[in-house]
């Protein structure tokens, strides 16, 4: 699954000019040999650094992404109005087919939703009614959580829809880190202002994720945490999501288990699937 939270209503920008303000750390030692030789090396560098963000930002996506994945997780969702808990369990096909069922509380057992594309349903056992989302009921709560059903449709990898820098590297509150910023390309359609990603750097096990809106303040912030052996690596198993608005409230995913790339068809996306319980 890909992490969300609820965002604020913004304006989804029409246009934007790609940022040249991004800085590209050079010692004092280059800088003499750049003055003393008559050229720049600056353009290899920069090169250099920005294909070395890309493939680690390519390991941090796949972290919880194959080509199919089956999960088992519980989300725990804490508001200023109750608590709540669901065991749920996922499956997932490429980044358009997502299949999430509640196992417990059993009063909710077989409550259940269907991403196909860009198209939501949700299956309600009660009634024994689907109901495909319109575009009004995509800012929504998904299963009463700081996620929106809008996240659900949002899944793709961060080079696709961000330009990339490192833009710390060193260490900090006594852990060597390596800090990403990522700015939405013109054309994506990113309600961020920019996000923050930082990085344990021996491992590149993510540490946080911090969200900014589009006037630059700090709209929600995913933090790791736990690290264990899921599908044969060792990943963060809790993922908490805290809303900068909401700072008392998050809502938090715990993994239990994880498989990658596991054999399933398209037809078990289905909406008689989304029903059986």
């Amino acid at each position: 699954m890909a992490y969300f939270i609820p965002q604020k209503t913004l304006n989804r920008r029409s246009q934007r000019g790609k940022d040249t303000r991004r800085p590209i750390a050079i010692s004092l030692f280059l800088t003499i040999i750049i003055i003393a030789s008559g050229f720049s090396i600056a353009p290899a560098f920069a090169e250099t650094n920005q294909s070395r963000a890309l493939t680690i930002l390519q390991e941090i996506d796949d972290l919880w992404r194959g080509e199919s994945s089956h999960t088992v997780f519980t989300m725990r969702v804490q508001t200023q109005n109750y608590t709540r808990t669901l065991k749920l369990e996922g499956w997932s096909k490429g980044k358009d087919l997502t299949l999430v069922k509640i196992l417990s509380p059993q009063k909710e057992k077989g409550t259940a939703t269907l991403k196909s594309s860009n198209h939501i349903y949700t299956y309600l056992p009660r009634t024994d009614r689907t109901i495909r989302l319109t575009s009004g009921m995509m800012m929504g709560s998904w299963m009463g959580s700081h996620f929106t059903n809008d996240d659900l449709v949002k899944e793709s990898r961060r080079e696709d829809d961000y330009d990339i820098d490192i833009s710390f590297e060193g260490q900090r509150e006594g852990r060597e880190i390596i800090e990403f910023t990522l700015i939405p390309k013109p054309d994506a359609a990113i309600v961020w202002g920019k996000v923050s990603l930082i990085l344990r750097a021996k491992d590149h096990i993510p540490i946080a994720e911090i969200y900014y809106d589009e006037e630059m303040q700090i709209a929600r912030t995913i933090t790791f945490e736990n690290i264990k052996m899921l599908a044969n690596l060792p990943r963060p198993s809790v993922m908490r999501v805290i809303p900068a608005d909401k700072p008392d409230e998050f809502t938090e995913l715990i993994y239990h288990e994880i498989q990658l790339d596991i054999d399933i068809n398209e037809d078990f996306f289905s909406l008689s699937r989304l029903k059986r319980r």
